[in-house]
């Protein structure tokens, strides 16, 4: 395995009858990153998950976390990660301290040790209050977060996170993304596979997208984004009297392209490169034309996510 890798796969294919789920998929993580697997339903994201954290084997190609062949060393992969997946993995008739003391029991901490360690993730993801509930009286946001609070107590090197904020509403989300951020601070290694493509905008440093089984492109977000072309330069006039001269000197900048109207006193106009910015700025200052608001940026990763697949983003759980 190469030094700085934390995660090596390559060649992983895997079928289901006459389904071919994986299709000759590698994956690489340094060791201390996000990586994002986004790709539309039934892509394979969750079966290669599956057979990294060694829950089922590929038929063909090979894995390693932390130098450990996830068939051959499956008992010391095990050891050294931990998985949230689609589904709650925690006892419900049990409370969530319960919960995660059984987990520390299991992965030998002691009992002392499981409990200093029950502890101190109840008190990381909110859940102090709620500690002695029976696990089915809480809401759906706090079993997520029991749930990856149980992924986490035997101190994982590598987090495999299996559409981990599905169901949760948006400030929930950002909480758990908070989670995320601070575990790779103290060191771990995240794969996120998830359905909400800001989710990974927000917290992969690079993203594989999976189609058919396939990946079909790696690359930083940014990176990802340029794929799909250009930036977008928009300008909002401070009096919209102005918007007609605005509109002609946004074209000149963009050579030619059209300036839109994309929502009320609001241009937008294709652009390349960051000078277009400094260029507009000039003209409209020279036009004395003053504006409210001025913005350049990439394409967003729905638009890529549309361009690389040939659909867009499904709200749907992936299989």
């Amino acid at each position: 395995m190469t030094a700085d890798l934390i995660i090596e796969a390559e060649g992983l294919e895997k079928s289901f009858g006459s389904t071919r789920a994986l299709r000759g998929v590698d994956l690489t993580v340094p060791r201390g990153t996000v990586l994002g697997v986004l790709g539309p339903n039934g892509a394979g994201k969750t079966t290669a998950v599956r057979i990294l954290s060694t829950l089922i084997k590929p038929d063909a190609g090979h894995a390693r976390i932390a130098g450990y062949d996830v068939v051959k060393d499956a008992e010391r992969v095990r050891q050294s990660i931990g998985l949230t997946g689609q589904y709650a993995s925690v006892d419900e008739d049990l409370t969530g301290r319960q919960n995660l003391e059984l987990f520390g029991t299991l992965l030998d901490l002691g009992r002392d040790g499981a409990r200093k360690r029950a502890a101190e993730l109840l008190e990381w993801f909110d859940l102090t209050a709620a500690a002695n509930r029976m696990a089915k009286t809480y809401s759906g946001g706090m079993r997520r977060r029991l749930d990856l609070a149980a992924s986490l107590v035997g101190f994982p090197d590598v987090i495999f996170l299996d559409e981990p904020t599905t169901g949760l509403d948006p400030a929930k989300r950002e909480d758990m993304w908070d989670v995320v951020r601070s575990l790779v601070t103290n060191g771990a290694t995240v794969l996120l596979t998830t359905q909400y493509l800001e989710e990974a905008d927000a917290l992969a440093d690079e993203i594989t997208v999976i189609d058919h089984g396939k990946v079909i492109a790696h690359d930083t977000p940014d990176g990802l984004k340029r794929i799909v072309g250009g930036q977008t330069l928009e300008v909002r006039p401070a009096e919209f009297s102005d918007l007609q001269q605005a509109a002609a000197i946004l074209s000149e900048v963009s050579s030619g392209a059209a300036a839109d109207e994309i929502r009320k006193g609001v241009l937008a106009v294709p652009v390349e490169g960051d000078k277009a910015m400094t260029e507009a700025v000039a003209r409209l200052a020279g036009a004395g034309i003053a504006v409210t608001e001025l913005s350049l940026h990439l394409p967003s990763l729905d638009e890529v996510f549309f361009t690389l697949t040939g659909q867009p983003k499904k709200e749907e759980v992936a299989v």
